[in-house]
């Protein structure tokens, strides 16, 4: 990178954040602190209002910005395809948000770059995937009142109905994030359980961001998941032996049971390890694959299966 565009790039990251510490700068630039310095110099001299502070980090003077940006084609196609994928992975409202964003964003592209734009938006489709979460039945707009509430931190009341209740429960949390695998997730501390949990999009059936607001919290997603690895690797190790051909069936959805690690004996089984958070959870996800599995360890998992076959018998066995 030549240093016209070190500078532009310095410039670009002052006005996208509050404060950019210059370790920070010279480490996203490749290049020593002293350099950094000497280009922001570079632009003080230029007429940049620039603010520094010790052990602090360099800002912009409120109010000021930069004219429009002119981003590149490939900076252009990477924008299209975030839109597409807000079309796909989150709701109405952040999905419309997107195509507004994107509108504005080409009005500062150069003609022959809108024009290959317009071109290749018939071309670039994400279909339905298999991580793509079911819309909430009861409420439009789920993504961006929980991430509002998230960042004013109020708190919200749920009803919810959890993997294997048969009943919705009320509760009030407060959010600390929203992310998405498999299905879009909020993380958030419940009050009815004193703890933090994991909520699916999906499984809400009604929300209310309330008035009230909660205390700053110092808990993050990644604290979060890093407590959670914590509790799984003091839970037992289940160990279950599948069937070769059970194997291709489970492969697209083993992870969201704590799947850890597989070996294949021999004879073509594969035995896996679990850690998982519940372990009615992993034997309700494994009993439709009865027969082609056998259960290693431990024996609770085994009894929760018996018992969720013996519901299913007293059910369904009598019938016709």
């Amino acid at each position: 990178m030549n240093r016209f565009d070190r500078i532009t790039g310095i410039l670009l990251q002052l006005q996208a954040r509050r404060v950019v510490r210059g370790q920070a700068l010279a480490e996203r630039f490749g290049v020593s602190l002293r350099t950094i310095y000497r280009d922001l110099r570079t632009l003080e001299a230029a007429g940049v209002p620039l603010y520094g502070e010790a052990g602090v980090g360099f800002s912009l003077a409120e109010g000021y910005r930069l004219p429009p940006v002119m981003f590149t084609r490939d900076e252009a196609v990477a924008l299209l395809t975030g839109e597409k994928l807000a079309a796909r992975l989150t709701d109405e409202q952040t999905a419309t948000h997107s195509r507004e964003a994107l509108d504005k964003l080409r009005a500062v592209l150069r003609r022959p770059d809108r024009d290959y734009l317009d071109a290749l938006a018939p071309r670039l489709e994400v279909r339905r995937l298999r991580t793509q979460p079911a819309t909430p039945a009861a409420d439009s707009g789920t993504h961006q009142r929980l991430l509002a509430a998230t960042m004013s931190r109020r708190v919200v009341r749920l009803c919810y109905r959890a993997g294997l209740a048969e009943a919705s429960t009320a509760r009030d949390v407060e959010p600390i994030g929203c992310y998405l695998q498999q299905q879009w997730h909020l993380v958030a501390y419940c009050r009815l359980r004193q703890d933090f949990r994991d909520f699916r999009f999906d499984r809400i059936e009604h929300l209310e961001v309330r008035d009230e607001t909660f205390p700053e919290r110092p808990e993050t997603l990644n604290s979060y998941w890093s407590a959670q690895a914590v509790r799984r690797q003091q839970l037992a190790v289940a160990r279950v032996r599948f069937q070769p051909e059970a194997v291709r069936s489970i492969q697209d959805t083993k992870h969201q049971y704590g799947w850890v690690q597989e070996e294949v004996g021999p004879d073509g089984t594969v035995e896996m390890s679990f850690l998982p958070g519940s372990l009615r959870y992993l034997a309700a996800w494994l009993l439709p694959q009865a027969g082609s599995f056998r259960v290693v360890t431990p024996p609770e998992l085994q009894q929760q299966l018996r018992e969720l076959a013996q519901a299913a018998h007293a059910c369904f066995g009598d019938a016709g």
